[in-house]
């Protein structure tokens, strides 16, 4: 039966519609006797007696990143109604800064093996069933939620496949590569699935697409992601996460910190001496002459005079055709933004120190105050009343909260910005992600007009600030 805003369905009363997809709709609804908001999933069909069982089950894992289910009706789910956009809709805007997209993805693996840990296997892992709240938590939707068909059901959007056995195979590209020969699945498909979902917050990229379903399910079988497009930091997790072989793929997902901090160590950590036995009798030969050679320019080093010290100064021209203000350089030192106007609105503008060009961003007409992310992949800034960030390498900006007049932000690895609203204002915080600022410091009891705290700069450790 079609709904409509008013209808009730039990005791529920049907507010607006948020989604549709292959499996159904999704509609806001009022539970009056709780007086509290809620998602109505609405399936097509009947609930079988074993899919009612494992919806009840579901609905007692309590976790704090797992949506939960509250009701179950003859062919409905009542949940929590989550706010936010979902992990999709986020990485629609770009690439998500590798410590913003760890932070997510470790409240996915949390999710899962509180999951795993019970025996449950969720089997259509993917961006569109992960929520980002307002205050940057994350819930994954869906869990485990497998029916019986006696079809198979393929949309275009997200096509979400069912065996006639009743084994959901899930959407097409984030399936397993054992999922997509219909084989039986373990908690290893979640594994699979997880790598392909932090690949795509990474890169902005589908890892396995196709013109059709089949095209989609043969890249999952013979394609081999592009390693050169992820961060070394957690090249070694996505490989254990991404084997083909369920045998030799990553068993747990509470594994996933300590792949990071073996890849972290291994990058950062000292090279070990070699040993006597390796060094071999020519290695030491080779030594003594080296030192020997030192000996010898070392005598005739500290005999020269210390030349004369020199400075180096270059000027980098505006892009446009006024001054350039609030200068800000990437963390890594290779990009340089400023906000300037070329005959019209200021906007910012971008230039990479290894080339003579300045570009604009398109949609920072009127920017202020911009500051980068610890990646260099974004930059933050003060908009139309709005602290908003932008990816410099395209694409449109993502209004983060309300800043009436902001004054400086600054971003921190954890996918944290620290930020002033105005000249009278406190520091505030807010998700890198978006969400509801809330303030860090307090103002003087006895401060005048004028006074504030403005300009907030994170020290190395991420945590600290002035």
């Amino acid at each position: 039966m079609p709904l409509s805003p008013g209808d009730r369905l039990g005791p529920y009363e049907i507010v607006s519609r948020i989604g549709k997809g292959g499996m159904g709709e999704v509609w806001k609804a009022r539970d009056p006797r709780l007086n509290r908001d809620v998602a109505i999933k609405i399936s097509a069909n009947q609930f079988t007696d074993r899919f009612e069982r494992e919806a009840l089950a579901i609905a007692a894992l309590n976790h704090s990143n797992i949506c939960t289910l509250y009701d179950v009706g003859p062919n409905y789910l009542v949940m929590e109604l989550v706010e936010g956009p979902t992990l999709a809709e986020q990485i629609a805007q770009g690439p998500i800064p590798v410590g913003e997209a760890l932070r997510i993805a470790k409240q996915i693996a949390d999710a899962l093996e509180a999951a795993h840990e019970k025996n449950f296997v969720h089997r259509d892992l993917k961006p569109a069933n992960v929520k980002i709240r307002p205050d940057g938590s994350v819930k994954v939707l869906d869990f485990g939620l497998a029916k019986s068909a006696g079809q198979t059901e393929v949309t275009s959007d997200s096509p979400t496949m069912l065996t006639v056995a009743g084994m959901i195979l899930g959407t097409a590209g984030y399936m397993s590569p054992e999922q997509a020969r219909g084989k039986d699945v373990d908690k290893r498909a979640d594994i699979w699935a997880f790598g392909v979902v932090l690949y795509e917050m990474l890169t902005a990229e589908r890892l396995f697409e196709g013109d059709t379903v089949s095209d989609t399910l043969v890249s999952v079988i013979k394609d081999e992601p592009d390693w050169t497009k992820v961060p070394v930091k957690v090249e070694r997790l996505l490989r254990r996460c991404l084997e083909k072989d369920p045998r030799r793929r990553l068993r747990d997902i509470g594994d996933f910190g300590l792949l990071l901090e073996e890849s972290k160590e291994e990058a950062d950590g000292p090279t070990a001496a070699p040993s006597r036995s390796r060094f071999g009798m020519a290695g030491w030969i080779a030594a003594g002459v080296v030192t020997l050679v030192a000996v010898g320019v070392s005598f005739v080093h500290f005999r020269e005079q210390p030349p004369a010290e020199q400075s180096l100064r270059y000027q980098i021209p505006t892009p446009g055709i006024a001054a350039a203000e609030f200068p800000t350089m990437s963390p890594d030192g290779r990009h340089l933004a400023v906000v300037a106007n070329n005959g019209g609105p200021s906007q910012v503008w971008v230039r990479a120190l290894d080339t003579l060009e300045s570009r604009p961003l398109a949609g920072t007409d009127g920017a202020k105050y911009p500051f980068w992310s610890p990646d260099g992949a974004y930059l933050g800034f003060f908009m139309g009343g709005k602290l908003k960030k932008i990816a410099i390498a395209g694409g449109p900006p993502q209004t983060l909260c309300d800043a009436a007049d902001g004054r400086g932000g600054t971003w921190n690895r954890n996918g944290m910005i620290l930020f002033s609203a105005g000249p009278a204002s406190p520091i505030f915080r807010v998700p890198a992600a978006g969400g509801i600022p809330t303030p860090v410091t307090r103002l003087a009891a006895n401060g005048g007009l004028g006074v504030g705290h403005r300009f907030p700069v994170f020290l190395p450790d991420g945590i600290h600030f002035l």
